[in-house]
Formats: structure tokens, C-alpha cells, sequence
């Protein structure tokens, strides 16, 4: 694929994951009001600090918000339940990261609607496993093709340790991850992400040049 649409579906992916930010705060409203009590503290504070939100809005947008939730209401299960796994993968972004996305999606919003609806179109077009590896954000979702079968079927605790874990690593470190990833067979990953969460941070690179060395 030529450099220039490499860039153009880097910038369309990046203007996608953006966009999930204009519509996050409706995604759990009605999941999370109905489980407040069993939130963990920091998302508790962020259910009270909406309701606080909602106190201080005028009756007319409290009106246009109303309506808002019924449209959620109406969309089927599975659409609801994709809105809630882009507003979680959102949450879990870097904030820098995130404001790179609010500026991509200014930047897109000011493209004319044909141009907006083309970009889409060639979004959708990917294969799914490329477009889910985007909601890791602009640096993991352009590297995830590579790094996916790290994240194969790994549950929800251990995956979260393992993205902290990789965003912490430079990009050099992780294509050397990418490559152990890759090289190494499905019944061997569980041993692989053993040693990588084990491993010390000032220890991690020597650790993947002696892994690659093998």
C-alpha cells in the first residue's frame, strides 16, 4: 500500500476512535445508573460528577439530553452493547492520547460530508480484528495487527495489566514484541505474557533481545 494511503487510513481510523468521545457520556448512562452502588470508586465519581452536570443544565438541554437517551434506548442490544466497549476503551486511553483524537475529530468534522461519508466507508471496509485493534488508541491500533496474538483470548484482568504494560514500552521494544508475538506458537503465548508482566521495567529490553536471541 502506498505511503500516502497508509497515512490517509491512519488519519481515518484516528478520526473514527475520536468520534467515539462525542458520544461516550450517553453509552453506559443507563447501565451505570442502575448499578451505582457496585461501581469502584473512580467510576462512581464520574456517575456523580454527570448527575452534578445534569443538575446545573437549563430545562431545555436537560430536554435535548432526554432525547439523547431515548435514542439510545432504541438501538438494539448489540449496538448498545458496541457503544459500551468503545466508551470503556476510550476511558482507557492516555489523556494525551485522547486529546490527539478530540483534534482529529475538529479536523474531520470540517471535511465535506462526501469526503466524511468516503473515509467512513473505507473504515468499515477493514477487516474487523483491525478496526476492534483501533480502539486501543493511535499508537497500540496502528501496531496491533502485529501484537494481536498477544492479546488472544486473555481475560478482561490480564489484558488490562498487558496494555498497561506495552504502553509503557517504546515503539523499538514493542516491534520486538511484535515479532515474539508473531514467532511464537498459541500453546507457548500464556508462558510468553507470564514473563513479560513479571519483567521489570529497566529489565524489559534485555529481556526481549535474550527472547529474540533463542
Amino acid at each position: 500500500m502506498p505511503r500516502s494511503d497508509l497515512r490517509r487510513r491512519r488519519w481515518l481510523v484516528l478520526a473514527t476512535l475520536a468520534a467515539i468521545a462525542s458520544t461516550a457520556a450517553i453509552a453506559l448512562s443507563q447501565s451505570l445508573d442502575a448499578s451505582i452502588d457496585h461501581l469502584p470508586p473512580a467510576q462512581r465519581m464520574q456517575w456523580q460528577q454527570r448527575q452534578a452536570r445534569w443538575q446545573a443544565l437549563t430545562p431545555v438541554e436537560q430536554a435535548v439530553y432526554g432525547q439523547r437517551q431515548l435514542r439510545w434506548q432504541a438501538l438494539p442490544e448489540a449496538a448498545r452493547r458496541e457503544q459500551r466497549e468503545q466508551w470503556q476503551a476510550w476511558q482507557e486511553l492516555p489523556e494525551h492520547e485522547r486529546a490527539q483524537l478530540r483534534r482529529v475529530a475538529a479536523d474531520v468534522a470540517a471535511l465535506p460530508a462526501p469526503e466524511r461519508q468516503r473515509l467512513r466507508a473505507t473504515f468499515d471496509a477493514l477487516d474487523g480484528r483491525i478496526r476492534r485493534g483501533w480502539l486501543l488508541g493511535p499508537v497500540l491500533g496502528a501496531e496491533y495487527e502485529r501484537l494481536q496474538p498477544l492479546f488472544a483470548f486473555v481475560a478482561a484482568d490480564e489484558r488490562r495489566r498487558l496494555l498497561d504494560v506495552v504502553r509503557a514500552m517504546t515503539p523499538v521494544e514493542r516491534a520486538q514484541l511484535a515479532r515474539l508475538a508473531q514467532g511464537t506458537p498459541p500453546q507457548s503465548r500464556a508462558a510468553l505474557r507470564g514473563e513479560l508482566l513479571s519483567t521489570a521495567t529497566d529489565k524489559r529490553g534485555a529481556w526481549l533481545q535474550q527472547r529474540l536471541e533463542r
